[in-house]
């Protein structure tokens, strides 16, 4: 388990850093990559809630007059339906108090070319 682990690590890590060392890409262009494809699986996940709540808000409408358990159970789904959507959109609320304080753009990455010192050798 551990060797298989390590191979997926391994895997994961040369298809980051192999375009850099063809001088395909940069890690700029991979880090902007991997937060576009972070902003499209936040976007479907406060989707998939959304859809969540209103499942047990139909659940909830059409079975109150079936008895308890039914209409629980939709109230359930409504109730951690509204929980992923508020866990979901504080921590990307976070996200963004961050890049402002630190006025990082969304799609830059934290050092850019113009920020590091470069040094005279001559």
């Amino acid at each position: 388990m551990r060797a298989r682990i390590a191979g997926i690590s391994t895997f994961g890590l040369a298809t980051v850093f192999l375009p850099m060392l063809a001088s395909a890409q940069n890690i700029q262009s991979v880090l902007s990559l991997f937060g576009r494809l972070f902003n499209a699986v936040i976007w479907l996940l406060v989707t998939v809630a959304v859809v969540v709540f209103f499942w047990g808000l139909i659940k909830y409408i059409f079975n109150r007059e079936g008895g308890e358990k039914e209409g629980s159970e939709g109230a359930t789904l409504m109730f951690w339906g509204i929980i992923a959507i508020f866990v979901m959109v504080s921590i990307w609320g976070i996200i963004r108090l961050l890049q402002n304080t630190f006025q990082i753009s969304p799609l830059q990455g934290a050092i850019t070319p113009s920020t590091v010192p470069v040094q005279n050798v001559l």
